[in-house]
């Protein structure tokens, strides 16, 4: 099933782990907070499925549907396919997306939510690529697993449309 040039990252026990105590982290900031949660489609899908039960705060979940990558293994101009329903004016945003990369997909979003009027703005990854070139560094601090800068797929994140639903996240082979 998998492609024969992979190699396993992070096994379902290590991302079980790492969500533990990304989810104690964000139920630190999100205390006294009834946020709205926005699942970044599709990549996010799997991240937040398994994050959003750990949090303990009432919430409401909504998604937005930003891409660079349209199921292709490099990054382009971003595409906004959906916007939330849910209004973020006056609410205290949580943005879950499945990898910080380059930063310029987040950053959009982020720019997106303080347009909209969000009071407050905290954002979440499952994966931030170890190297220099996001946009901004600052962009969030609640990283779950930090990962070599390799093609990175599986829970949630594709290689060529595919793989997503993988419990593992694997890596091509240089």
């Amino acid at each position: 099933m998998l492609p024969d040039n992979c190699t396993l990252v992070f096994d379902n026990t290590e991302i079980n782990s790492a969500l533990e105590r990304l989810a104690d982290k964000l139920n630190q900031q999100l205390k006294d907070e009834t946020p709205v949660v926005l699942c970044v489609m599709q990549g996010g899908l799997i991240f937040s499925g398994h994050l959003i039960p750990r949090l303990q705060c009432m919430l409401e979940i909504d998604y937005i549907h930003a891409t660079r990558y349209d199921n292709k293994t490099s990054g382009g101009d971003l595409t906004w396919k959906a916007y939330p329903v849910t209004s973020l004016t006056e609410r205290t945003v949580l943005i879950l997306d499945d990898i910080l990369d380059e930063g310029q997909t987040l950053q959009s979003i982020v720019q997106y939510c303080e347009l909209q009027g969000a009071s407050k703005i905290i954002s979440a990854v499952l994966l931030r690529k170890n190297h220099g070139r996001c946009v901004d560094e600052k962009l969030t601090d609640n990283i779950a697993l930090n990962v070599d800068d390799r093609y990175v797929f599986g829970f949630g994140m594709d290689y060529d449309g595919k793989y997503r639903q993988l419990d593992s996240i694997y890596a091509l082979e240089e």
